[in-house]
């Protein structure tokens, strides 16, 4: 089996897996809160209820990436997968903001009686379901922004579940409902900054920009290293997926080369870069004359 193939198998297996145990327990939780009458139980049901969504979403992209490339579709639908980790993200943040709303509402208006016990009882299982889930997507993320983003959830959920067991201890302890509601604001703040981080990434991807981690100045030396090349200009290394990464250069080759031999130079090229780069999907042009200065704007002249 392809690693590829191994690798979003195993993805497809661990999304599976997390959906089913967050649906049922989303279910436990908001019952729970309606029950006990805890924000922090309800708050945290909704996340979950981004969180299920999230998973299907993602589980959905997992399997448009594995379709094969089509007369319409030349490369697949591998940017499913970074459109599923944009749209999380962005529920995520939807989410973080009802949260917010809900618990203002309730501080405006007193946070009424919260069943401490239940609420204590309910926020542990729940924890227990998120870290367990988070340990599964994060052994099958490899470098998936889509698997980033489910995990993002589930460790987001399980600071919420945390959050939630600490409005239980008070309540029980010290019969302080108001941290029911201040908790639940502190479980959204959690969730914005790697939000961003993941809408950022995603978009990053769809605009075709440069991958983080990336030195484009280093790639060009790796291109610019063989004998043969005297340039390199018009220079990308652009993302097809999150887990996928392209590359495509001209190269100006010094000598009277024929055809044959100047195959040989890109062939060569592309291997090195392969080697050294981990970059497969390389597209190089071999010309006898550069493209001019105004286009130079990555070129390297020896």
């Amino acid at each position: 089996m392809d690693v590829a193939v191994a690798v979003r198998s195993g993805q497809s297996r661990a999304l599976k897996l997390s959906l089913g145990l967050n649906a049922g327990y989303m279910l436990v939780e908001f019952a729970g809160g309606l029950a006990f009458n805890s924000l922090a139980l309800m708050a945290d049901a909704a996340h979950m209820l981004s969180d299920v969504a999230g998973l299907a979403l993602a589980l959905l992209a997992t399997h448009l990436v594995a379709r094969r490339a089509t007369a319409r579709h030349t490369f697949g639908f591998e940017r499913a997968e970074v459109l599923g980790a944009q749209l999380n993200g962005l529920l995520i943040l939807g989410t973080a903001a009802w949260i917010v709303w809900e618990a203002l509402q309730r501080l405006r208006a007193g946070a009424g009686e919260v069943e401490g016990l239940g609420l204590l009882l309910v926020a542990a299982v729940g924890l227990g379901v998120n870290l367990g889930s988070a340990v599964l997507l994060h052994r099958a993320e490899g470098e998936s922004l889509n698997m980033r983003g489910a995990f993002l959830h589930m460790l987001l959920d399980g600071a919420g579940s945390v959050g939630a067991v600490l409005a239980g201890v008070a309540v029980l302890g010290f019969g302080a409902t108001w941290t029911d509601p201040v908790i639940s604001i502190g479980i959204a703040a959690l969730v914005l900054l790697p939000a961003w981080w993941l809408i950022r990434d995603a978009t990053n991807v769809l605009l075709e920009g440069t991958p983080r981690g990336v030195d484009l100045n280093a790639v060009r030396d790796v291109l610019a290293r063989h004998p043969a090349v005297d340039e390199v200009h018009h220079l990308h290394v652009w993302n097809l997926a999150s887990d996928t990464r392209a590359l495509s250069a001209h190269l100006v080759l010094r000598g009277a080369l024929d055809l044959h031999e100047a195959e040989r130079v890109v062939q060569t090229v592309k291997e090195t870069i392969a080697a050294e780069l981990g970059m497969t999907h390389v597209t190089i042009e071999a010309e006898c004359h550069g493209c001019g200065e105004e286009h130079r704007v990555l070129g390297v002249v020896r």
